[in-house]
């Protein structure tokens, strides 16, 4: 797909998210929060979690990557969709 002439800020899509779709943020943050928690002690740098990596800094998710995994017939890592 071509990238539009318009960019749409992160913001607005959120906005988006919640208003259009219908989507509670706050309920995703609260649950993300609480499943983070319940899984490390608060000091580590990332937890993964369901083939997902959740990356903190001061106990805060800052990023959400999937995790990749060795490829034994090539000895690669490759991504997991």
């Amino acid at each position: 797909m071509k990238k539009p002439a318009i960019h749409v800020t992160d913001h607005a899509l959120i906005r988006y998210l919640e208003r259009v779709l219908g989507y509670d943020i706050e309920t995703l943050r609260r649950q993300i929060g609480h499943e983070i928690a319940a899984r490390t002690s608060g000091q580590a740098s990332s937890v993964k979690m369901d083939g997902y990596q959740y990356r903190m800094e001061n106990r805060s998710v800052v990023t959400i990557t999937t995790v990749s995994r060795p490829d034994i017939r090539r000895g690669r890592r490759v991504r997991r969709d």
